[in-house]
């Protein structure tokens, strides 16, 4: 479980989410939404120890976040971000084995049996096992963006956040990556996960966490966030919702 105890968040000295209180449990998928800028990729750096927060406290399974090794941290929680840096000389399978390292002692540089079958596992998920021995720079935007996932999973850790996993993914391959995340937590992952497709996200996250005007503005189903009231509020745009028989669905106002 993440336990987050009024948790303030920044950039600087530039203030984006003040006092953030609530639980994320085991096992469940939560999408974090809001406008550019509010500061969701922060809230997720915060959670995984890569930013502190600038008052209050993030508790995993009751351990101050801040307090871990970065070791303990890396093996317990997942950040997958995308990232090119000095990975275009690497082929998929060796950018997909950089999530096993948390796995390794420093002077341990051959792959384990387990090692290997994570991620043969990962790339299965993620449907790039054709591409395994490709050179990461041939790949694109949207392949790059499996990849990439593919190595959060192979990271083999119980909490997995994602900075807008469905970025550059046509909206088959999207809806897949959505449906995978989904069956993560059902088996038992927490999964924390930046969208901005409302839609998307009302149809297979179990709780969105929507973030604007420097607050949280909800931390609910569904069915009780996408209120077009509220959504207003943080988007400064009119939507109409829909209820469908799949959930509630909202568009816009032209």
């Amino acid at each position: 479980m993440i336990a987050l105890h009024d948790v303030t968040i920044g950039i600087g000295e530039r203030t984006l989410v003040r006092e953030i209180a609530g639980e994320v449990r085991a096992g469940e998928f939560v999408a974090v939404l809001g406008p550019n800028g509010v500061g969701k990729t922060t809230l997720l750096r915060a959670l995984c120890g890569l930013r502190a927060p600038l008052a209050g406290e993030i508790r995993l399974d009751g351990m101050n976040v801040a307090r871990m090794s970065a070791l303990e941290r890396a093996r317990r929680i997942a950040f997958v971000a995308s990232d090119d840096a000095m990975t275009d000389a690497l082929s998929v399978r060796e950018v997909i084995a950089i999530g096993r390292f948390p796995h390794h002692s420093w002077w341990e540089w051959s792959p384990r049996a387990d090692d290997v079958r994570a991620i043969d596992e990962a790339l299965a998920l993620v449907r790039l096992e054709s591409f395994a021995d490709r050179p990461f720079a041939t790949l694109s935007s949207g392949e790059r963006q499996r990849a990439w996932i593919a190595m959060g999973l192979a990271q083999g850790t119980p909490v997995l956040l994602l900075d807008e996993p469905t970025s550059h993914l046509d909206v088959r391959v999207a809806h897949r990556i959505l449906a995978l995340l989904r069956d993560l937590a059902r088996a038992g992952r927490t999964i924390l996960c930046v969208l901005h497709d409302l839609n998307e996200a009302a149809a297979y996250a179990d709780r969105l966490m929507l973030l604007g005007c420097e607050r949280m503005l909800a931390f609910d189903e569904p069915a009780r966030v996408l209120d077009p009231a509220t959504l207003e509020s943080a988007y400064g745009i009119a939507v109409e919702r829909l209820d469908t028989a799949r959930g509630p669905r909202v568009f816009p106002v032209l």
